[in-house]
């Protein structure tokens, strides 16, 4: 069996767009040693294509990272190839709130040299050493006081569409900075409960070992993040205190949690949470577009990229030659998509 996917990912994509097989999106993270990555990564691979799991995985000597879709019907087959790793076996699976079963459409398992980047290389640091877990009732009890802060560990733009009430946005590009952000930030509270949430629980919870490492006292993570509070709370029958989408890194850009939109389009200023790239293949910039303005610049980010699209293909291809998208989202691009639209 190949080890890397071999069909274009047009065709995949097509594919799946097309197939009617209930899937269901899945996400999971467990940090535990991992002596060869590179032999872990290949013996997953042939035992996730052989039930159809599609997705991105990141695995590392410190553990996984995955978020997934797989056939519904195969469901206990992955738990099963999953619990042929013992520090796997019985892992808390976060389903999808909002699911269209076409998340992802090729399956890529890549090492890396560790399944979160954070820039820490202290030697001492101890991830082992994490804050507490809360669920989603203990989250819930625990913000009741007002003395309790929230710390929002994702990025600026999962921020904008949906977070918790009262939550702290660090205001930044990339989790690798964050962390020393985040611990600036609270040098006044060193002693106060300190509760961080991410979308499925990863970031937060090494961020939750850092405050600590860095001499904070009452540390908390929402356990699965995002998506599992709002399972829990719907199942439970909690009060929810998660406000607008929760951002997604697949095809979806987003679940819907509540009716509220508490973001803005990007082009012309009106209430929308819906992410999307730019078309134009030398730009694809991450940004919020309504539906009028997607109309209007043929679901570019600017006139420019909009120009662009409809030049002929090969002058096209010419003119992204050599381009670097690097990570193209809105909040670096603000006065360029400003100046572009007037």
């Amino acid at each position: 069996m190949a080890l890397h996917n071999r069909i274009s990912r047009k065709e995949l994509k097509e594919r799946i767009l097309t197939d009617t097989t209930p899937r269901t999106t899945i996400s999971f993270y467990c940090y535990f040693k991992i002596e060869d990555p590179v032999a872990y990564r290949n013996a997953l691979y042939k035992s996730f294509s052989a039930i159809g799991v599609l997705g991105r995985i990141y695995i590392a000597a410190e553990g996984i990272n995955a978020q997934i879709s797989v056939p519904s019907d195969n469901l206990e087959q992955l738990r099963s190839v999953l619990s042929g790793t013992p520090a796997l076996e019985g892992l808390r699976l976060n389903i999808a709130v909002d699911d269209d079963g076409k998340s992802f459409y090729v399956l890529d398992i890549k090492v890396r040299e560790k399944i979160v980047a954070d820039g820490i290389d202290d030697p001492g640091f101890d991830m082992s050493k994490k804050g507490k877990y809360v669920d989603a009732g203990a989250f819930n009890n625990l913000t009741n006081d007002p003395e309790t802060i929230v710390i929002d560990m994702r990025n600026h733009y999962e921020f904008e569409v949906g977070h918790f009430e009262n939550a702290i946005e660090i205001p930044s590009d990339t989790f690798r900075d964050q962390l020393p952000m985040a611990v600036d930030m609270m040098q006044e509270h060193m002693d106060k409960n300190i509760i961080m949430y991410c979308t499925g629980g990863i970031r937060c919870e090494k961020a939750s070992a850092y405050m600590l490492h860095r001499g904070f006292k009452n540390v908390y993570h929402l356990e699965g993040g995002i998506i599992n509070y709002v399972n829990q709370i719907k199942e439970k029958k909690l009060v929810n205190k998660f406000h607008g989408k929760n951002f997604v890194f697949d095809q979806r850009l987003g679940e819907r949690v509540t009716d509220e939109i508490i973001a803005s389009c990007h082009q012309c200023g009106k209430p929308s949470d819906t992410h999307v790239n730019c078309v134009n293949d030398a730009c694809h910039l991450l940004f919020i577009q309504c539906e009028e303005c997607k109309k209007k610049y043929d679901s570019c980010c600017s006139t420019d990229c909009q120009e662009f699209i409809h030049l002929p293909e090969e002058q096209q291809k010419e003119m992204r030659k050599g381009i670097d998208l690097g990570r193209n989202v809105f909040n670096k691009s603000r006065a360029r998509l400003k100046d572009l639209i007037n």
